[in-house]
């Protein structure tokens, strides 16, 4: 009789699967479980390894200069020791008479095609029918839907020639320039820095990220604050004002004079009192007063980089400690698929979306969460995403955003405080898109004396919308005046027309004002800010450019650096070997003198390591060889033509 081999990533992913196939039951044998129909085993993470040079050659155990570039014809592969009795365990498995056909189950991402296909290769599976199970998470409808749908393995072929060119290329950098940069200058490192003997580690994303943190820590270094001297003036009577600040303008007397630091200060505070001289006792006029209404929509769901920047600032973890706790949750059934970098939902999905908020509805036993789910039914909010910004086919690749699947409850109380906390931020953002936006009234003065302006804006907060769920941990400035105090958004919404300047609700363009004061106003540059932890992550997804906007940093988001499955194992690695420095309290990243000296080194001998737009379009190279836009031969051709020209030209 003929039975099915399953092979998942991990043995607790296996377990979830036994449990949907009936095979939870039956004994657990020795590293697999069997049933009438099935066999069960798994992967404990990478069972098999690219061979280090000298198993091609003993002589290459040595680094030398005359041994380079190394870029082998024909690649070796060996299993890892410490997992050979469970690879041994899966080709015995495999090569059995009776199983006719294999599901691969590991994770459903690059990484996870290549754990198997290297397994494959290495025992030399052949005669048997090869399935891919694809899943968004581990509950059970996804489950047997992921084995009923199950496509062919080799149309995954373009995908698996994706992961292998990525460790080959990491391979061949790593080894290559680590090797050469050693040789060359590995004394000289360990001079500097007092040890005896070191190496220089390099790394396709790695390097690229050093640079990134070295670069901004000497922006900040070399930092010179300057003062500058703004020009605001007080409009109305005494109790009953506003305040508004002088901006140049092409018909400014001041236009293109050299007495400004720029468009809004000069450079010496004389200077400011002097034209505040010039302005004194002329008539001020309200020249423009626009009042516009504002909405604003939730925030696009999470995908892995912004959930990991996310805790990064409200709890103060890394970004591997976020994957795992997320990895975690998706093994609980928690939530869907976490090493994602979609923030929207496939079509598909959003046309079942009822049965994740069915389920939490029904099954989360959480008083706040609860309550917004009420209001979600009381006051009937729509609940079809389909013509929303939320839901985009064209923006998911291997998987949807995270969100939670609305099952896994049984779980939940045995989770440590964080995990909870982590999954109700998920949920939040979830629910969020539900809600309508939240709604400003936004007012904008000019007012004029003779041809220089003074501009002041108000926003008041008129309906909070889905800012009721997610309230903003900042204090939000509801007027830019200096006279009005900060509010925080989360005090709600209570009484707005008494907010509102009493002043901008009297006004008419064309009216004369009057002038109570004009004054001075001392600001300053400041320098960038460091890098966190989390932050990084965001950077690295957009090509190591740190945007703070969300709309813009999805809008221009294309190839990264790494992937959300590597990301943060690279600033992991990074610490490890000392190159960075993490504050655990505040989780803000700082060179180490060691990483500076490799960067400087770097800098002088192949700078381009450090170029993120580089390192972005080898990752774009492989996402097309992913998607068979390029042959795996072309790229391979590329990456062997770039190594050989940067070791020969040194």
């Amino acid at each position: 009789m003929s039975k099915n081999l399953l092979i998942t990533e991990k043995p607790s992913v296996a377990m979830e699967f036994a449990k949907v196939l009936k095979a939870a039951g039956t004994n657990r044998k020795n590293g697999y479980l069997e049933s009438e129909n099935w066999i069960i085993t798994w992967c404990v993470g990478h069972l098999v390894t690219m061979s280090y040079p000298e198993k091609y050659n003993s002589e290459l155990k040595y680094w030398r200069l005359e041994t380079l570039p190394f870029i082998p014809k024909k690649w070796k592969y060996e299993v890892i020791p410490a997992v050979k009795n469970q690879y041994e365990t899966i080709k015995t498995l495999i090569t059995k008479p009776e199983v006719d056909t294999i599901y691969v189950a590991t994770d459903s991402g690059r990484e996870g095609e290549y754990i198997y296909r290297l397994v494959d290769e290495m025992i030399g599976v052949k005669g048997k029918n090869k399935k891919r199970v694809w899943i968004d998470s581990q509950t059970e409808e996804e489950i047997l839907r992921g084995i009923k749908e199950a496509k062919d393995l080799s149309e995954y072929d373009s995908l698996s020639d994706s992961a292998y060119l990525r460790a080959k290329e990491d391979y061949l950098i790593g080894i290559n320039f680590s090797r050469f940069l050693s040789v060359l200058y590995g004394r000289n490192l360990a001079a500097k820095i007092n040890e005896e003997k070191t190496s220089i580690s390099v790394g396709r994303v790695m390097t690229c990220v050093l640079g990134m943190v070295v670069s901004r820590e000497r922006e900040i270094r070399n930092f010179v604050k300057t003062k500058y001297y703004k020009i605001v003036g007080t409009f109305g009577e005494k109790d009953n004002n506003i305040v508004a600040e002088w901006k140049v303008t092409e018909k400014s007397v001041m236009v293109d004079s050299p007495k400004l630091y720029n468009e809004t200060g000069f450079k010496k505070e004389q200077d400011a009192k002097d034209f505040i001289n010039i302005l004194s006792g002329k008539k001020a006029i309200v020249t423009e007063l626009k009042k516009t209404k504002q909405k604003e929509n939730a925030p696009l769901l999470f995908n892995l980089a912004e959930i990991q920047n996310e805790c990064t600032k409200k709890f103060k973890i890394k970004p591997d400690e976020t994957l795992e706790i997320i990895q975690n949750l998706y093994e609980k059934k928690l939530v869907t698929y976490p090493r994602t970098d979609a923030r929207v939902l496939s079509t598909a999905v959003a046309k079942e979306i009822s049965k994740n908020l069915n389920g939490i509805a029904k099954r989360f036993k959480d008083d706040e969460i609860q309550k917004y789910i009420n209001k979600m039914i009381n006051e009937k909010y729509s609940t079809n995403l389909i013509k929303t910004k939320y839901v985009n086919d064209s923006k998911i690749t291997d998987h949807y955003a995270i969100i939670p699947t609305g099952q896994g409850y049984e779980n939940f109380d045995k989770l440590p405080t964080l995990q909870k906390e982590i999954y109700k931020l998920i949920v939040k953002r979830f629910l969020a898109i539900f809600y309508p936006p939240a709604e400003y009234s936004k007012m904008q003065l000019t007012i004029s004396i003779e041809n220089e302006n003074f501009y002041a804006n108000q926003k008041i907060l008129l309906r909070e919308g889905f800012l009721e769920i997610l309230k903003p941990t900042k204090i939000e400035k509801q007027d830019i005046n200096s006279t009005n105090e900060e509010q925080n958004v989360e005090k709600g919404i209570k009484n707005n027309e008494e907010k509102e300047n009493n002043l901008l609700r009297t006004l008419k363009k064309g009216q004369e004002i009057q002038i109570e004061q004009m004054e001075t106003k001392e600001a300053e540059t400041s320098p960038p800010s460091r890098y966190n932890s989390g932050s990084i992550i965001l950077a690295m997804e957009n090509a190591g450019k740190l945007i703070e906007d969300e709309e813009l940093r999805e809008q221009i988001k294309g190839a990264g650096i790494g992937t959300s499955a590597t990301r943060a194992e690279i600033i992991k690695k990074l610490e490890r070997i000392k190159y960075i420095i993490i504050n655990n309290k505040t989780q803000i990243i700082t060179p180490s003198q060691k990483g500076e000296i490799i960067y400087d080194i770097i800098f002088r001998s192949m700078p381009d390591l450090l170029n993120p737009k580089l390192t972005a379009s080898w990752e774009k190279g492989l996402d097309m060889v992913a998607k068979k836009e390029i042959k795996a031969d072309e790229f391979m051709e590329k990456l062997q033509k770039y190594i050989i020209s940067r070791i020969r030209r040194q």
